[in-house]
């Protein structure tokens, strides 16, 4: 497989602009960074999607998140609902960066959506991504009718770092006999905390997201190296993900995290799980991201957001 043309120039744009590498700048002036690049690429938000901002509690305090609502459902109805953990390696990315990708994930699907604006690395360091994650997954089980939402439908997805916590907090709701979670919807996972597959030695650099991007932000969530074994980290070392939800595992072609997303979706394969794995084999990591210059984004999400209506909307077994 070859590299998208698409894609190509968009990487040629970005290597003659040479901006600086996140891990140079500190997390501070890489989320302004990283905020800035997600507007300019992103697009508009699709018509036909409101949203309002609230907080619900959490262990260390108030979590802000984001509901979205298709405006075509009546007023009174209760929605199956996603909740969207948002990428940046744990240290960066918020409810804006992401609020494009999480409002038209709620219009093509049909579902609400909540946005989760949990505690970021390396100030807030593992496990308090997690923790804040499973305790919006628990909030809106026991909550969701207060906001138009059915508890009992619920789905947990995510980009990268997002599709880790997302990843794991499935399993902590199979632990914990939560039926309500019907789904995960993992886009170019990580599943593990090392960075020494095969996909990390091919595309270390020159392909956006590099090895040393990473390392960092391994680095700031999981300084402790003893927790880079622990699965709610690394949800590749689980002891078990059978009697996981169903899972929609999306992949890259040119994504140093590929390999951990393939061995992801096998592993869950092979223990019994109803998945769907899809690459999209020459696009690059972070690609949904550009919806409004990459042909590919569009598709990608597309495709996302059929799984996630298909287990939500359209299935009922």
């Amino acid at each position: 497989m070859s590299l998208d043309p698409e894609v190509k120039r968009l990487l040629d744009m970005a290597a003659a602009m040479n901006p600086p590498a996140w891990e140079t700048i500190g997390p501070v002036e890489a989320r302004k960074a990283f905020l800035k690049s997600r507007a300019a690429a992103g697009g508009k938000r699709p018509d036909g999607v409101a949203s309002s901002d609230r907080a619900i509690p959490g262990p260390a305090g108030p979590i802000p998140v984001r509901l979205y609502r298709p405006t075509s459902a009546p007023a009174d109805a209760k929605l199956p609902a996603l909740i969207y953990i948002h990428g940046g390696g744990w240290v960066i990315g918020d409810l804006d960066s992401h609020d494009v990708t999480a409002a038209r994930l709620c219009a093509f699907a049909g579902v609400a959506v909540m946005s989760v604006d949990y505690r970021l690395a390396p100030e807030h360091p593992f496990p308090a991504g997690f923790d804040d994650t499973v305790a919006a997954l628990r909030w809106l089980a026991n909550n969701g009718a207060d906001v138009g939402i059915d508890g009992t439908r619920l789905a947990i997805g995510g980009d990268s770092a997002g599709a880790n916590i997302a990843a794991a907090a499935a399993i902590q709701a199979r632990d914990d006999g939560l039926s309500a979670l019907k789904f995960q919807l993992l886009t170019y996972p990580v599943c593990d905390a090392v960075t020494t597959t095969g996909s990390y030695a091919r595309f270390a650099d020159g392909y956006g997201l590099t090895r040393a991007n990473m390392t960092w932000f391994i680095d700031c969530y999981l300084p402790d190296k003893v927790d880079r074994v622990d699965w709610r980290a690394a949800p590749l070392r689980a002891a078990s993900l059978a009697g996981v939800c169903d899972a929609f595992v999306l992949t890259c072609g040119f994504d140093p995290l590929r390999d951990e997303g393939r061995a992801y979706a096998a592993r869950l394969q092979a223990e019994g799980v109803r998945v769907d794995f899809c690459e999209f084999g020459g696009v690059n990591h972070g690609f949904f991201g550009s919806y409004a210059l990459l042909h590919a984004a569009r598709r990608g999400v597309a495709t996302a957001a059929l799984a996630l209506k298909e287990a939500l909307v359209d299935r009922r077994g």
